[in-house]
């Protein structure tokens, strides 16, 4: 029912415009959004290195409806990188494959994708494939494959841990020498091909994690749950794993706290910075996907 209603809402354009002028709207953009431009982006990730943080710029666009409009997000993502290497800041950007025209051509995506990994390379950076739902997980896995394979260390793919599939999937990818940034998964999966059970989802994340820090390719440890940063911390002092093997990732502005912690200890933060004006709708997708982060927004907006 409230993923119904939260997808409804995600539609409503005088809803939407009342949000954007609300204070309260503005409040939560503020934490949670970098601004609505790409310099606003930039100096967030300014600020963040200041502090030891580095970057992803997320470019909060509106799902493409044709390849062209998926040209047009990649022209957009390349001026990014242009202002990255501007900036002398050592940043990455996010993408997810339907901004890029997945939907319409899979051949199209990829040539768009590879003309920014051309482009991350060339300034040593890297461009990070966001995961979205099961339908498409095959043709994500494809596409990071071939960007590997043309820019070798210019990609890093997205498991989800709630996938039955996403052992195997890391297996290959480690193989392969692609790094992985492991999440638990946000997008609503039938009990035949997701754990259903919260617990389950923590227990596999757990079991991946360590299969990354043991055999992956500079994996990203992408989690808010305090537990898990404290295994991934103990375990790999358990091991002897070097700091410089692995980063944790977070979302900018969820839990400070934390994020202050692992710098201190002396490990390696990357924050996913998201801008542009799409908020609206970006946030209520995510809510559709997950009610229950309308408590975990609100807890955040009450944290140092």
């Amino acid at each position: 029912m409230l993923r119904r209603i939260f997808l409804e809402l995600s539609h409503n354009r005088p809803l939407r415009h009342w949000m954007e002028q609300s204070p309260l709207s503005q409040r939560l953009t503020s934490r949670f959004v970098a601004g609505q431009k790409l310099q606003d982006g930039i100096q967030a990730l300014k600020q963040l290195w200041t502090d030891k943080i580095t970057g992803t710029l997320d470019f909060l666009g509106e799902n493409v409806q044709s390849l062209s409009e998926g040209t047009r997000s990649r022209d957009s993502y390349l001026v990014a990188l242009d202002e990255i290497e501007r900036a002398g800041l050592p940043a990455t950007v996010s993408i997810k494959l339907t901004q890029f025209g997945l939907d319409f051509s899979e051949h199209g995506c990829r040539e768009n994708v590879m003309m920014l990994a051309s482009r991350a390379q060339e300034m040593r950076s890297r461009v990070e494939v966001d995961m979205e739902s099961s339908e498409y997980t095959d043709r994500t896995l494809r596409i990071v494959q071939d960007i590997q394979d043309r820019f070798e260390g210019c990609v890093r793919a997205v498991i989800q841990a709630y996938l039955y599939r996403s052992e195997e999937d890391i297996v290959r990818l480690s193989a392969r020498r692609i790094p992985v940034r492991l999440c638990k998964g946000a997008y609503r999966e039938g009990p035949e091909l997701a754990f259903p059970k919260k617990s389950d989802v923590d227990a596999n994340y757990l079991k991946l994690m360590k299969l990354l820090l043991n055999r992956g390719t500079y994996p990203a440890i992408a989690s808010h749950d305090e537990n898990i940063v404290r295994e991934a911390l103990r375990y790999s002092r358990e091991q002897k794993i070097s700091p410089d093997r692995f980063e944790f990732q977070m979302l900018y502005g969820i839990r400070r706290d934390l994020q202050r912690q692992i710098v201190l200890k002396g490990y390696r933060l990357r924050l996913y910075v998201p801008y542009g004006d799409a908020w609206y709708p970006y946030f209520m997708r995510r809510l559709a996907e997950r009610p229950a982060n309308v408590l975990f927004l609100a807890k955040n907006l009450l944290r140092n």
